[in-house]
């Protein structure tokens, strides 16, 4: 091969793969902290695309790859670097007969202590659990003193095992009968003991820890968009809560979204969906900038090394790359 032709050859493959590439949105500094976080080139990476509605990121450390939920295609994908795109799991929330709903799918999903995958299940409505491999899926829990959930939406679990999960009613069909009243925050201890914590949000959605497990952060996904803080005590129930961050006015000045998923990273800064993509709270509650997705965006999870952060925006699974760290499960 001649050094010309060699040359011209070298340049259309650079240009290919560039083309390949799929960046969107940008970031934005609102305080000078955010640059400690992450860096204000960093790129909003798309990894795949064209899904119904993309939630529940979560990595998977032995096998160095992202699941994420479809909640209206019923179904959990697959993403690992070098492979790309596949179906993990269908039916992934419900599996009665079609139609149910336009979202029946599984939404939150995590890693327990045990290395296994925790569902929130819209249509089965329901929390479930399933080994990676070498198994099918068992009911963590699936009632409140009787009565059916509405949705199971997100959910995190303690380090002494307990369940915290949300339970609004996103997932239900229009003309359903809501068996139970309100739209709560539930525990699911170890020995299986279901308690409402939180009674009273319109629209619990999102939820995580601080990294002490002191604080217990909760989304709420209303025209009323704002983050609760709530003391955890030592037996493991909720002291009185307080608005952590309100949204509110960012929802007002036109920015799509709501808040929604969230994680803290090792310093207890809170990355949580909501208008415009992600913002990035400090602990105190001061908004330090925002990761602008362009998007509607419903979660995220740190992966890799820690420093990734994935993201389910809409039809989109994203990944930005991060100066800070957050727990891989």
């Amino acid at each position: 091969m001649n050094k010309i032709l060699f040359i011209l050859l070298s340049f259309f493959i650079s240009q290919s793969s560039a083309a390949q590439e799929k960046n969107i949105g940008r970031v934005i500094v609102l305080d000078p902290a955010f640059h400690s976080l992450v860096d204000t080139a960093a790129k909003i990476e798309v990894l795949a695309e064209g899904f119904g509605w993309s939630e529940g990121p979560v990595w998977i450390k032995d096998g160095k790859y992202v699941l994420f939920s479809d909640v209206k295609k019923n179904t959990i994908y697959k993403w690992k670097e070098g492979e790309g795109l596949s179906e993990f799991l269908k039916p992934s929330g419900y599996t009665g007969r079609l139609p149910y709903s336009n979202e029946p799918g599984s939404n939150g999903l995590t890693i327990n202590n045990q290395g296994q995958l925790v569902f929130c299940e819209h249509g089965d409505r329901r929390i479930s659990v399933m080994p990676l491999s070498n198994g099918g899926k068992r009911t963590l829990a699936d009632n409140y003193k009787g009565k059916q959930f509405n949705s199971p939406n997100d959910i995190v679990q303690k380090s002494n095992g307990d369940y915290y999960f949300t339970d609004p009613s996103y997932g239900l069909p229009k003309d359903s009968v809501r068996s139970v009243t309100v739209r709560g925050v539930y525990r699911v201890e170890n020995n299986g003991k279901v308690s409402l914590l939180i009674p009273n949000l319109l629209a619990p959605n999102g939820i995580a820890f601080s990294p002490d497990e002191k604080i217990l952060y909760v989304a709420q996904s209303h025209e009323k968009a704002f983050i609760m803080a709530y003391p955890v005590r030592t037996d493991g129930s909720l002291g009185t809560g307080k608005i952590f961050y309100d949204a509110t006015p960012l929802v007002r000045q036109g920015l799509r979204g709501a808040p929604d998923g969230l994680k803290t990273d090792v310093q207890g800064n809170i990355f949580s969906t909501g208008p415009g993509g992600i913002l990035v709270i400090s602990p105190s509650g001061k908004l330090l900038g925002r990761i602008e997705t362009t998007q509607p965006t419903a979660n995220c999870a740190w992966g890799d090394d820690g420093s990734s952060l994935y993201i389910t925006a809409n039809m989109l699974l994203c990944r930005v790359k991060t100066k800070t760290r957050g727990r891989i499960l």
